[in-house]
């Protein structure tokens, strides 16, 4: 599989709109083949047209955890060969391989733990925010910049249309590639990025457009610059405002959701995960190497912040799951972008016929709701 990103050039020839995608075939490292869009004839580049794509066969990703069907999927592979060679009816075979793959399959994916859906929430095969808002959105205009320093390439936002619904949204973009996660600095935001943020989610108050917000990064960018600019004020001053906004807020944690990196942007009336995705104030890597002073203990790690989607709605911390296609979104992005549209239509309907004075009062309670204090004798 592959993940999109998006550029500034249109293809005409395939008539893909809004603004085009660079397509990324995972381990071919910009090896692509000839079959390219013609007016993309940029310098020293190549760039996929999506339409020749459709049917490709790509190469696939394993987790650790996956191992198995791996193996299984390599022997299919060379079953399909000989069948392909004309030497050797292997229907038969091939059939068995793909049962076998699928029952698989379903006994991993019935009973993950903690770290491997920390894992799967990282794959790098899987679906950033960029490509759920081309696939959700009829249109999208991407807005830019702060008004105060500059435009953070870490947080992407503007104006969409979710089948006649004009919305504001926006979410961390990690990128797809080795530059392109340089570029959008791994999804990790500065102060300008949240002040970004910040400024879409009041012109949607002025407006009156509804919020959505799609969380994915491993949290806020921890650099001296971002200290020096206000990272925790920004944090602090989104927190504040998003709190009071007077449009509905729907938030949707597609990956990685740490931190305060995620709470940032991730302060709403409806708040979802996906189903392989996680939620936490600190990484399992940085738990274990805070509390046993090595990342050897990350599993134990993750098990112990029940940081899972099941966990967060247990917790009352979130209020829906939203699930994934078997083996991850990244197996089926188109798919798991459908039943994520689907369910952000349907909060955004609910919140849309309360009263917004009720709703942001039902909001603040919400949060304050969260967590208890335990009597100790």
């Amino acid at each position: 599989m592959g993940c999109w990103e998006q550029l500034t050039y249109n293809c005409g020839s395939c008539r893909f709109q809004v603004a085009s995608f660079k397509f990324q075939v995972a381990g071919l490292d910009g090896n692509l083949p000839l079959e390219t869009c013609n007016l993309y004839n940029l310098p020293h580049k190549r760039y996929l047209c999506p339409a020749l794509l459709k049917n490709r066969i790509k190469p696939m990703v394993f987790l650790e955890f996956e191992r198995p069907l791996e193996k299984l999927y390599e022997q299919l592979e060379k079953v399909r060969q000989v069948e392909e060679d004309g030497v050797v009816d292997m229907k038969e075979t091939i059939q068995e391989l793909e049962n076998r793959i699928r029952q698989t399959r379903k006994e991993i994916y019935s009973d993950l733990n903690g770290w491997q859906r920390v894992q799967l929430s990282r794959h790098p095969e899987r679906p950033y925010s960029l490509f759920y808002i081309q696939q959700m959105c009829r249109k999208f205009v991407e807005l830019h910049g702060d008004r105060y320093y500059g435009d953070d390439k870490a947080v992407v936002g503007g104006i969409g249309n979710l089948d006649g619904q004009t919305v504001v949204i926006l979410g961390h973009q990690k990128g797809v590639s080795t530059k392109m996660r340089q570029y959008r600095n791994f999804g990790m935001a500065n102060p300008e990025g949240y002040r970004k943020a910040l400024r879409l989610m009041k012109m949607a108050e002025r407006f009156g457009f509804p919020v959505i917000t799609l969380i994915d990064t491993p949290g806020a960018y921890p650099g001296i610059e971002a200290e020096e600019r206000g990272q925790a004020e920004a944090i602090a001053r989104n927190l504040f405002e998003m709190a009071q906004l007077r449009v509905p807020i729907v938030c949707a944690v597609i990956g990685e959701g740490a931190s305060g990196g995620a709470i940032g942007i991730g302060l709403g009336d409806h708040v979802m995960m996906l189903e392989n995705t996680w939620y936490s104030v600190i990484s399992p890597e940085s738990c274990s190497s805070i509390l046993w002073r090595s990342w050897d203990y990350k599993e134990q790690a993750a098990e112990a912040l029940k940081l899972t989607a099941e966990d967060m709605l247990g917790f009352g911390i979130i209020d829906e799951i939203v699930k994934e296609p078997q083996g991850g979104a990244h197996g089926a992005p188109e798919e798991m972008a459908k039943s994520l549209k689907k369910q952000l239509k349907k909060a955004i309907a609910a919140l849309q016929e309360k009263d917004v004075d009720t709703m942001i009062e039902e909001r603040i309670e919400k949060y304050a709701a969260i967590g208890h204090v335990a009597n100790r004798d």
